[in-house]
C-alpha cells in the first residue's frame, strides 16, 4: 500500500515536503503536537535551534580553515586511486576539543571529500594554501542570488575569486566519482571552460546538511555584466520569466539572446579558439554521460561606464591560473604566468553592430548525468513538445545542438572590411605596376645606350677601315664645300661627317650588315655635296 493510500494525497505531499526541507535544514528541530480542536501544529524544540544565516556562514568558513590547515601537515605524494574516494569526518564543537578550536556558532560536523585529490587540483592552478584560506575566510562571504530552477545556494568570496555552491546529495555522488575522469583531463589540459573544483565539504549544522563545492567565479563583479546570458542551445521554454527580467541584473535565456543580440563578432583568431576549448570540453562531457549544462555568459558594453561594484584593490593579483575567459580558450600561450589585472580583467574582445564588447564565460551545472530520471524526463517531455527542442536529453546530441548553437548563433568570426581589402589590393598593384614600369624604363635607357654604342663604334670602324671610294667622296665633299679655306678641311670633315650621320643612325638597327652600312653613308654623302648618284 504506497503512502498516499494510507493518508491521501495531502499527507503524501506533505511528508515528501517535509523531507525536502530537512534537507535544505529549514525545518530542522521542529515537533508536531495537536491541540484541542484535533489540528496539528508545530513548535521549535528547544534543543535544536535553527541555524542563521550567518551561522552557516561562519561555520562553513571555518569548516574549510580546519580543514586545509590539517591538510598541510599531511606529507605531499602523488594521487592514488583510492584518495579520490576518501571521506574525512570531524566534529567541531563550540566548546572546542583537543583536535577542534573553539567557536561561537552552532556545533557542526565537517566531512570533506577527496582531501589530497583536491589539493593536488588547487596546486595544478596555482592556489597557495594561505591564499586559499585568506580568500574563503578572511572576509565574509557574499550570499548571491540563484536564477535557475535549481534550489542551490551561490556564496562569493570578497576578492572575486571564487564560487562556494551548494549541491544536492545525487550530485556530490556524480563529482566523487568523477574526479578520476577529472584529474586526467586537467592533466592533459588546464585551460578549458569546464568548472574548476577547488574543494568538496559537508556542513551538518543545527540538523541542517550542506554539500558545498568550491569553483572558480566566471563572472567578475568589479565590471558591471550589461547582459548574462544562461545558455543551452534549446528553445523550449528557454526564455527569462517575468519576475526573472524585471530584475535589475536578470539572467536571459536562448531565446532572449535571440532578440537582443543578433550575435557576438570576434576576432578571427579568438572565434577559432574559442569553438576549439568548447568542442573539446563538449566532447569530455559526452563521454561522462553529462548533459543539460549551460554556458553562464556576461557581456560587458565598454562604451557605458557606470560605477563599478566591489572594485578590486590596485595591489591584488590574481591567484588563480587559466581562470580568466580569454586564459581559458589560449590553449597554446606558452607563458604560464597570469595575465596582469588591467581594465579589461582577463575579457574577450567582441563587438556588436558598433560596441565593443569584453565577454566572460564558463560552463556550468556539469554534474546532472543522463541517469533513469532524466530518460523519464525527456521522453515525457517530448510527448508534448518536439523532443529535439527540451533541454534534456542524450549527451552525444545534446553537445551537438550546443556546439551548432554556440558557433552559428550566439558567436560569429569578424570579417575584414571589404573597401579597405580592396584598396590595399589596389595600393599594392599600383606598387608593383611602377616598381615594373621603373625597371622597364631601366632596361629600355641602357638598350638603347648600348644601341647607340655600338652604332658609334661601328661607324668608326668604317671610317677607319673606308675604301678608295668613300675616301673620294669625302674629299670631294670637303673641296666642294671649302675651296677658299682648304687650311680647314680636316676639322670641317670631321664637323660635316658627325652632322650627317647625326639623325639616320638614330633609326638604323644594329642587326644591318656592314656593307649596307657603307653604302648607305656613300649615298647620303653624295646627296649632300649634289654629286650624280651612282647606278
Amino acid at each position: 500500500m504506497t503512502l498516499s493510500q494510507r493518508h491521501g494525497p495531502g499527507r503524501a505531499r506533505q511528508t515528501e515536503k517535509t523531507g525536502k526541507n530537512q534537507e535544505l535544514g529549514l525545518s530542522s528541530g521542529m515537533s508536531t503536537s495537536t491541540d484541542r480542536r484535533g489540528n496539528r501544529t508545530s513548535r521549535i524544540n528547544s534543543d535544536h535551534k535553527k541555524p542563521t544565516a550567518a551561522a552557516l556562514k561562519g561555520a562553513i568558513q571555518l569548516g574549510i580553515g580546519y580543514a586545509v590547515g590539517n591538510l598541510s601537515s599531511k606529507p605531499d605524494r602523488d594521487v592514488l586511486m583510492q584518495d579520490f574516494s576518501v571521506v574525512e569526518s570531524v566534529f567541531l564543537p563550540s566548546v572546542g576539543s583537543s583536535l577542534t578550536p573553539a567557536h561561537k556558532f552552532p556545533d557542526f560536523r565537517l566531512k570533506t571529500y577527496a582531501p589530497l585529490a583536491f589539493r593536488y587540483f588547487r596546486e595544478l592552478f596555482g592556489i597557495k594554501p594561505d591564499d586559499y584560506l585568506y580568500s574563503l575566510c578572511k572576509e565574509p562571504l557574499i550570499e548571491l542570488s540563484n536564477p535557475g530552477a535549481s534550489s542551490s545556494w551561490f556564496y562569493l568570496t570578497s576578492d572575486d575569486e571564487f564560487i562556494i555552491k551548494t549541491v544536492q546529495h545525487k550530485e556530490a555522488e556524480f563529482l566523487q566519482k568523477l574526479l578520476p575522469g577529472y584529474y586526467m583531463n586537467l592533466n592533459q589540459n588546464p585551460r578549458t571552460l569546464l568548472p574548476k573544483f577547488y574543494g568538496l565539504y559537508c556542513i551538518q549544522c543545527g540538523g541542517a546538511t550542506l554539500r558545498l563545492v568550491v569553483m572558480n567565479n566566471v563572472l567578475p563583479r568589479a565590471l558591471h555584466m550589461h547582459y548574462k546570458y544562461d545558455l543551452k542551445g534549446s528553445s523550449y521554454k528557454r526564455r527569462a520569466s517575468r519576475k526573472e527580467s524585471a530584475k535589475a541584473s536578470p539572467t536571459f535565456k536562448d531565446l532572449d539572446f535571440r532578440d537582443i543580440h543578433e550575435g557576438l563578432h570576434l576576432q578571427p583568431d579568438n572565434y577559432q579558439a574559442l569553438m576549439k576549448t568548447l568542442q573539446r570540453d563538449c566532447r569530455v562531457l559526452e563521454s561522462f554521460k553529462i548533459m543539460d549544462y549551460s554556458l553562464l555568459l556576461g557581456i560587458h558594453v565598454l562604451e557605458r561606464r557606470p560605477p563599478l561594484r566591489g572594485a578590486r584593490p590596485d595591489s591584488r593579483k590574481q591567484k588563480v591560473l587559466y581562470s580568466t575567459a580569454l586564459e581559458s580558450i589560449q590553449g597554446t600561450v606558452k607563458d604560464p604566468e597570469p595575465v596582469a589585472d588591467d581594465d579589461t580583467l582577463g575579457g574577450i574582445p567582441a563587438k556588436h553592430k558598433d560596441e565593443n564588447l569584453l565577454i566572460f564565460l564558463g560552463i556550468i551545472d556539469i554534474l546532472q548525468s543522463y541517469r533513469l530520471i532524466k530518460k523519464v524526463e525527456h521522453s515525457w517531455k517530448a510527448l508534448v513538445h518536439d523532443g529535439d527542442t527540451v533541454s534534456v536529453h542524450r549527451p552525444g546530441f545534446y553537445a551537438d545542438r550546443f556546439l551548432k548553437f554556440m558557433g552559428s548563433t550566439v558567436f560569429r568570426k569578424l570579417q575584414p572590411l571589404k573597401g579597405a581589402s580592396s584598396k590595399r589590393k589596389r595600393s599594392s598593384l599600383h606598387t608593383a605596376n611602377s616598381a615594373s614600369h621603373e625597371v622597364l624604363s631601366t632596361l629600355r635607357d641602357e638598350k638603347r645606350s648600348e644601341k647607340k654604342a655600338q652604332s658609334m663604334e661601328q661607324l668608326d670602324s668604317h671610317f677607319s677601315s673606308s675604301g678608295p671610294q668613300l675616301d673620294l667622296v669625302l674629299r670631294s665633299t670637303v673641296t666642294f664645300q671649302c675651296r677658299d679655306d682648304p687650311e680647314d678641311s680636316e676639322e670641317r670633315r670631321d664637323s660635316s661627317s658627325t652632322i650627317a650621320l647625326d639623325e639616320p643612325l638614330a633609326s638604323m638597327s644594329c642587326s644591318q650588315s656592314d656593307q649596307e652600312l657603307d653604302v648607305y653613308l656613300v649615298r647620303h654623302c653624295e646627296k649632300s655635296v649634289g654629286v650624280p648618284a651612282h647606278p
